[in-house]
């Protein structure tokens, strides 16, 4: 039950950090040194780590 819990909220941190990121425009995206493709490799790095 609890590897349920930590995958659901690891889950939740993915969806947020997508979300986040999604609306910040290119040019902010790029002073953060990213780009829209990076979106869901950083989501899921943040997730699930490395």
């Amino acid at each position: 039950m609890a590897q349920v819990k930590t995958m659901i909220a690891r889950r939740a941190v993915y969806n947020q950090t997508v979300r986040e990121l999604n609306v910040l425009t290119n040019r902010e995206l790029a002073d953060l040194g990213l780009s829209r493709y990076d979106i869901e490799t950083v989501a899921r790095e943040a997730a699930y780590g490395k």
